[in-house]
């Protein structure tokens, strides 16, 4: 019989609930390492961290143990283009040529920027094949992304972009700022909040990464070709992970280049601090105001995608996934966040002032419920 782990950390009288329900996670769900982290009203109430940070070694899992948090990235990306929207240098209504000119190329010159982070732009996948070194090369995957023609006429239909996303949204980025994603977040958001979070090289990082373990053995892998090659970005690296069950996203090369769409590492308080910043005051004036929240709070696609699995009840909004149950409920109509592949979840809500962040290296399967099993302790604390 396993011997259960040691549970590290604080978490308030108030939201024992939690606690108990990431114990049980470890016991009952085959947790490795993970944390989980709770801001209330701009006040951390839990940080609990427990496991193997890397089993191979027997490495702990610590409070500063930082993990790849995979789609969890789009919700960061789509922070930063609305600090861009309330500074007055982004219209999310405009079209992307304004900001991205060479974008137009081959149909896609009157494409709004808000359907780059609603999944219905119609760039889901590329037809080019690129290399691995191709895609970790920013401008190389941007040139790709110009020269594509849509996979249906935007705005008619939707599709998860689990890749292109972080090219879409992060050269918008770029354009407006000058900067790379990585480095804008970490100038704006990720330095003066005080974040345990990266994307790619930029930020100072001493931590060593956890270990994501593939999921556990599932049926076979959607049989859709543009849902493998979006993926995949055409086979330039298997995902999650390869023949052999080494889960791509370890290497430390393609950690660095921070894949705009996938590749942040953050711990769990990074996360929870984060979205506790754009709904409350952590370290000075909430990130997001209301208005920007309720922009982003709007659902704007769901229903079954064009191409990938049946739908599961997703509600997407401006750049975040939106209270979707069964699939993922949060707690309500002004939760916004992302969850990423695996079994992460971050998300803020204004309502209850919540900032939450969770972060493992064992990642789940279909039918893994241990972050929404988290979150439902949250809401039964936070109702009483």
């Amino acid at each position: 019989m396993p011997t259960q782990p040691a549970i590290h950390g604080v978490a308030d009288e108030r939201f024992g609930p939690v606690a108990d329900v990431f114990r049980d996670n470890f016991a009952s769900r085959g947790e490795v390492g993970a944390a989980v982290c709770v801001y209330l009203r701009g006040r951390k109430v839990v940080d609990l961290y427990g496991g193997l940070a890397d089993p191979r070694s027997r490495r702990p899992w610590t409070a500063h143990t930082p993990a790849v948090v995979f789609s969890c990235t789009k919700g960061i990306l789509a922070v930063c283009a609305y600090l861009l929207v309330q500074r007055g240098q982004l219209d999310l209504d405009a079209p992307v040529t304004r900001y991205w000119p060479e974008f137009g190329q081959r149909g896609k010159d009157g494409v709004p920027v808000r359907w780059l982070l609603t999944h219905q732009v119609g760039l889901p996948a590329l037809d080019r094949d690129l290399s691995l070194d191709e895609v970790l090369d920013f401008p190389t995957v941007v040139r790709a992304i110009e020269e594509q023609a849509p996979l249906w006429p935007p705005g008619t239909a939707h599709s998860y972009h689990p890749m292109t996303y972080g090219w879409l949204v992060g050269e918008v980025v770029h354009r407006v700022t000058g900067q790379l994603p990585g480095e804008f977040f970490r100038d704006a958001v990720a330095g003066p909040l005080g974040l345990r979070t990266w994307l790619g090289s930029a930020g100072a990082r001493a931590d060593p990464v956890a270990w994501t373990l593939p999921p556990p053995a599932e049926p076979a892998a959607d049989p859709d070709p543009v849902a493998r090659r979006a993926l995949t970005m055409g086979g330039a690296f298997a995902f999650p992970a390869d023949d052999a069950g080494l889960v791509s996203f370890n290497d430390p090369t393609i950690q660095a280049a921070g894949i705009p769409g996938a590749g942040a590492l953050s711990t769990a308080d990074g996360l929870a601090r984060l979205y506790a910043g754009c709904v409350s005051e952590v370290a000075g004036p909430r990130l997001l105001d209301p208005a920007s929240v309720t922009d982003a709070t709007v659902v704007r696609v769901r229903g079954q995608q064009r191409y990938g699995p049946p739908d599961t009840g997703q509600r997407w909004g401006t750049g975040f996934l939106l209270d979707s149950p069964p699939a993922r409920p949060l707690l309500g109509d002004r939760s916004f966040g992302h969850d990423g592949a695996g079994g992460h979840l971050a998300f803020g809500d204004d309502t209850y002032q919540v900032g939450f962040g969770y972060v493992l290296n064992q990642m789940g399967g279909a039918a893994d419920d241990r972050a929404n099993r988290l979150t439902a302790a949250l809401r039964s604390c936070l109702d009483r």
